[in-house]
């Protein structure tokens, strides 16, 4: 059962629809889900940053046993500055900064629209 049919109202339910479709054909959105696929189909973006979180990991796990070498810091200062050169990584951060900055102006224009402040209503999301 789709529990969204049952709680909203069809009014409401279309509206949101509407919303979600108009959303994901804004620039910022369309920008973002094609940098996504381009660092989805490059292995070596992907495998470049397995290896970042992968490192990141140990690292915390040596701070927390108060053992981090200057190799640890030096092998991670230089995955991390290839991470940051490489141009499709890059582009997939910045465009996914970019639709993140453009919520709050939808948010802000949701407000406006029902007169009050829409975000506010909203809780933090939680799984």
């Amino acid at each position: 059962m789709d529990i969204s049919k049952s709680i909203l109202s069809p009014e409401l339910l279309e509206a949101t629809e509407a919303l979600a479709l108009t959303l994901l054909s804004a620039g910022p959105f369309i920008a973002y889900h094609r940098a996504r696929a381009r660092l989805d189909s490059d292995p070596q973006a992907r495998e470049l940053l397995e290896r970042l979180s992968a490192l990141q990991r140990d690292v915390r796990l040596h701070q927390a046993d108060g053992g981090i070498s200057q190799s640890d810091l030096e092998r991670l200062r230089a995955l991390q500055h290839q991470v940051q050169s490489n141009r499709v990584i890059v582009e997939y951060a910045d465009t996914q900064q970019a639709a993140i900055t453009y919520l709050p102006q939808i948010n802000q224009e949701i407000s406006q629209l029902i007169g009050m402040d829409f975000a506010s209503l909203a809780g933090p999301a939680s799984c």
